[in-house]
């Protein structure tokens, strides 16, 4: 009776209908405060661009949003907004943690003949999670005798030179510095505040005649374009000095606001990187970014099947990993052999190889005594072996190896960190024969590492435990250097007690050698050129550079010279990076007398400047070809530097000067020269030039060199 009525009652059925739809809208509401992000990367309609989460589109389903990541779908394509300018957005990338935009990224400025410095803020990202890339651009400058240097609220950060000898000296191609010039982007750049100057029109208001030939026919020669721009897009051409150059593509790089991944793991509710995933600190220490964890792929801020996957290895029929069997783990694979063999059974491995077993018989085969030799041999070898091992372990991590791996994942710095056993394959175990100097410093090994590549090693500074912080530091801004007139950092050793430093080997030995170790003159030419160069480098390290890096030891042993002759400037055993914000550091006094900062000798205050009086040191002995302490009459020991200065004060300079220099510059170049040295060796650092204006200088004056040297070649 009871069954039949509930049968027949509709309304018995009622309490589930009515349970199944509460479960419903429990479910619905869950899914909506928990804020599951787009799973799928969206397109804007008509573009081939992928915009993947954490980048979102306006009106698009997804629930969670990111400030600063939400993209407009625009005719154009795919729009972003930053710091009141749009972007075209080209391409994200989630792995390397890039964006590749267009937009009015090209600031113009044409130039007065009277006019000044222009400064202006032009591109400004503060206060988003984007800043340009410094590895992936570069900031260009095109126009003809035109400066445009990146500032910052207190000094300069960076910036280059754009000179035009002649209209026929400007071609197409790379910029090579004649009418287009390019510099690095300085790191962590998040507004481009640029202080624009054209030199052609400072240099007619100078009061020397000796500028008058600079031809003033060309309008365009007047103005200025300077931009950031990605380095593998943008080629130079000869007509850009006149054209409006527009939507020409640069890359930014971005980062989850959060502060390090030790930070933004205390908030797990706002923490982005999902599970499967390894997290690394970008931008300062003010964000971070997600990656899959090695063996998985996918989009690691997204949970579940669009999230970070286990790859099968053993699925790939093209890269097929094992030798024999393989065996999908979670985030790896094993490798079987087969029976009868051993080994680890992969193809980049040792894979599968016959397991031979030593077989010790009473009678006939190997004696027993000889096997037991044996084996006694090959246990001492090995615990040599292991204590050899344990003692580089040590020595690694007390050189700070782990700080620098970590240092490194997070700044992806492009340094190699070598072993031992790599070194002294490269050196024959460090033979003498492989001796390519010795200095102050210590020895300086030749090597070819087993990629050919031919390097040269030294030993660092021994390493405090307290200043092992700094010292990766040091080497983390040094292998990111990147000019072509300074030695380039490879990698570090740090498996010895006292670190190895890695360099590119440079042939023609050092520019002291060809100065005063050998009969055969160099070229006036040549030296004007090599000075520059060394002024061009040593300006890059003290305004591209994050921090500025201080050398302390600019000599004319410490400048090298290439198969072709160029400068390249080494040694920064010495150097220390100056903290932003700040004129000076107090250190330590370390150089080398005579071209040592009398004023950082007295105060420990070392400035930027004091490595332009040891420049100006270096420009007298390429004048003269004098040492810097040398021995006067009656074997007085005599400084260069005071001695040069008294000669010019009394109009004898020409008693100094190689005879080489003089004949082939003459007196009235010469003397320019002199002044411009002598300016960089005033005893006050605030009177001496900056290092970017005497490039300058150098450069105009191999400008008036070579037109004097094709107008009138026998005066």
């Amino acid at each position: 009776m009871n069954m039949l009525g509930a049968r027949g009652n509709p309304c018995a059925a009622a309490p589930s209908i009515v349970f199944l739809v509460q479960l419903l809208l429990l479910c619905l509401i869950s899914l909506f405060f928990t804020g599951s992000p787009q799973s799928d990367p969206m397109k804007c309609p008509g573009s081939s661009v992928t915009i993947p989460y954490p980048f979102t589109i306006s009106g698009s389903s997804s629930i969670l949003r990111n400030p600063g990541f939400n993209i407009s779908c625009k005719p154009a394509g795919p729009m972003l907004s930053l710091g009141g300018r749009k972007y075209t957005v080209m391409e994200i990338s989630l792995d390397q943690g890039y964006l590749r935009v267009t937009g009015d990224t090209v600031y113009s400025q044409c130039h007065q003949q009277n006019n000044g410095p222009v400064t202006t803020n032009f591109l400004d990202l503060a206060g988003t999670p984007f800043t340009f890339s410094h590895k992936l651009n570069k900031f260009t400058v095109v126009g003809c005798d035109s400066m445009a240097m990146i500032k910052s609220q207190h000094s300069y950060r960076g910036g280059c030179v754009s000179f035009c000898a002649s209209e026929g000296s400007i071609s197409s191609g790379a910029c090579s510095g004649v009418g287009c010039c390019q510099a690095a982007v300085p790191e962590e750049l998040t507004a481009l505040y640029l202080e624009v100057t054209s030199i052609r029109s400072q240099l007619l208001q100078s009061p020397s005649g000796s500028w008058s030939n600079i031809s003033t026919n060309n309008t365009s020669a007047w103005c200025t374009k300077a931009f950031i721009a990605d380095q593998a897009s943008y080629v130079f051409s000869r007509g850009d000095l006149d054209r409006n150059l527009t939507n020409l593509p640069m890359v930014l790089d971005w980062s989850i606001y959060g502060g390090r991944c030790s930070d933004a793991r205390r908030a797990p509710q706002t923490y982005m990187c999902k599970e499967n995933t390894e997290c690394y600190t970008v931008a300062n220490n003010t964000g971070y970014r997600c990656n899959c964890s090695e063996g998985f792929h996918g989009n690691p801020y997204l949970q579940g099947l669009d999230g970070c996957q286990d790859i099968d290895e053993c699925k790939d029929e093209m890269n097929y990993p094992c030798t024999h069997k393989c065996i999908n783990t979670v985030g790896g694979f094993d490798c079987v052999c087969p029976m009868g063999t051993a080994g680890d059974g992969k193809k980049q491995g040792n894979g599968c190889r016959r397991d031979t077993k030593l077989l010790i018989t009473a009678g006939g085969g190997i004696p027993l005594l000889l096997v037991l030799l044996m084996l006694g041999f090959w246990t001492h070898w090995l615990v040599k072996k292991r204590k050899l091992a344990k003692t580089r372990q040590r020595y690694f991590l007390q050189n700070g190896g782990m700080l620098l791996k970590q240092q490194m994942f997070s700044q992806r710095a492009p340094l190699r960190i070598f072993t031992s056993g790599e070194l002294e394959k490269a050196t024959d175990r460090f033979s003498d024969d492989n001796i390519a100097g010795r200095g102050g410093f210590g020895t300086v090994y030749k090597g070819v590492l087993c990629d050919q590549m031919v390097v040269a090693i030294k030993k660092a500074q021994r390493v405090d435990e307290s200043q092992v912080e700094q010292f990766v530091n040091e080497m983390l801004i040094l292998s990111q250097v990147n000019h072509k007139n300074v030695v380039q950092l490879i990698g570090v050793c740090l498996e010895s007690e006292v670190p190895l430093l890695v360099y590119e080997f440079i042939t023609n030995g050092a520019l002291f050698h060809h100065l005063h170790n050998t009969s055969v003159p160099m070229p006036w030419e040549d030296r004007l050129r090599i000075a520059f160069e060394t002024a061009t480098a040593l300006a890059y390290l003290h305004m591209a550079t994050k921090p500025p890096i201080i050398h302390r030891d600019v000599k004319s042993s410490n400048i090298l010279l290439d198969e072709s002759f160029t400068a390249k400037v080494s040694d920064f055993g010495a150097s220390r990076p100056m903290p932003l914000n700040q004129t000076h550091v107090t250190t330590l006094v370390q150089g080398t007398m005579g071209y040592m900062d009398p004023e950082y000798f007295q105060t420990s205050q070392l400035t930027e400047r004091s490595d332009v009086y040891s420049f100006g040191v270096v420009l007298i002995e390429l004048l003269t070809r004098e040492k810097p302490i040398f021995c006067g009459k009656m074997d007085e020991v005599r400084s260069l530097a005071l001695h040069f200065s008294i000669l010019f004060h009394e109009n004898r300079l020409m008693e100094i000067v190689d005879h080489e220099v003089a004949d082939e510059a003459g007196a009235r170049h010469v003397k320019t020269v002199a002044q411009l040295a002598l300016r960089c060796l005033r005893l006050k650092s605030e009177e001496r030039p900056r290092m970017i204006e005497v490039a300058v200088e150098l450069e105009a004056l191999r400008r008036l060199m070579k037109q004097h040297s094709v107008v009138d070649p026998e005066e």
